[in-house]
């Protein structure tokens, strides 16, 4: 799932990601085509093909955030729509006569797109992420890094992990869940290292040494998306795809997933969901309010 403000990008992003080379052959996107802006949560299924194999990935895109005057609880429908994932497959993993594979819509993991101000996060972030890294796995992500010099990202990222850390935010990966030595200090180097992911995203092809690369053209030169002394894109790329996506599985089956289900079947008499002690519906558990950010 892609979350943030308006106008950051994450639609471009999503698309960057899929049409970088993991995923050129599953293309069937036209470049000249606009992206419309997102209005409504959106999923979207694509085929990934890494070292020959086929994956099936679905992105969740979700509109912007934060330019109404009146933002209250605004992360509600994105907390409701990943706690009804949870209730699809809590009602499928109670059937007496379940499928052999239940089809899986949870949400794995939430790209949250912060903007490159080089100053503090809003407020308004901050609420959000807080009530979202309850559910979801969250991995930050600085958007249109481009804009930032080399020294004002560095010192920007440190900020936004000061912050997190200040406010209790935890990203992904938890410490808490570092199976081993091994795991912790691979986990150590990205949380102090390399998060939040300063990334660019381009949905337009360039030739760059006899190559067409996907980059942001500007007048000193071409940006590409793909470099990694240009930007980060590649390193949340193999972070999300390779090296973290089956541990992100677990950890949303282990934890996310099993404090929902904990608390629905609790509330439930310990019945299956969809029948009370006398049998009646119950309704999936609500997103929990929270006072204003401004």
């Amino acid at each position: 799932m892609s979350k943030g403000q308006s106008g950051l990008g994450k639609s471009t992003l999503v698309n960057t990601l899929f049409k970088s080379q993991v995923s050129r052959k599953a293309s069937s996107w036209n470049r000249e085509e606009k992206i419309p802006k997102t209005v409504e949560i959106k999923a979207i299924g694509h085929v990934i093909e890494e070292g020959g194999v086929k994956m099936k990935l679905t992105v969740i895109d979700t509109p912007g955030f934060g330019d109404q005057i009146n933002n209250e609880n605004c992360w509600e429908p994105i907390e409701k729509y990943i706690n009804e994932q949870y209730e699809k497959f809590l009602k499928e993993e109670v059937n007496i006569a379940r499928k052999k594979r239940i089809p899986d819509t949870r949400v794995h993991c939430c790209l949250y797109f912060i903007s490159p101000t080089g100053h503090s996060l809003r407020p308004l972030d901050l609420e959000f992420m807080k009530h979202l890294s309850k559910v979801v796995n969250i991995v930050p992500v600085i958007a249109k890094a481009d804009t930032m010099t080399l020294e004002e990202k560095s010192e920007f990222k440190q900020r936004v992990r000061k912050e997190l850390e200040v406010n209790g935010i935890e990203f992904y990966p938890q410490k808490e869940f570092d199976e081993d030595l091994e795991d912790k200090t691979e986990n150590d180097k990205i949380r102090q290292e390399s998060m939040p992911f300063a990334v660019v995203g381009s949905d337009k092809e360039y030739q760059v040494d006899g190559k067409r690369v996907l980059g942001r053209k500007t007048p000193w030169g071409i940006i590409e998306v793909e470099n990694l002394n240009h930007c980060e894109f590649a390193l949340l790329r193999d972070f999300v795809i390779r090296t973290h996506l089956q541990d992100l599985k677990e950890v949303t089956h282990n934890i996310h997933y099993e404090t929902y289900r904990a608390k629905r079947l609790n509330d439930n008499g310990g019945l299956p969901p969809g029948e009370g002690l006398l049998g009646t519906v119950l309704p999936p558990v609500p997103a929990t309010p929270c006072p204003t950010a401004d």
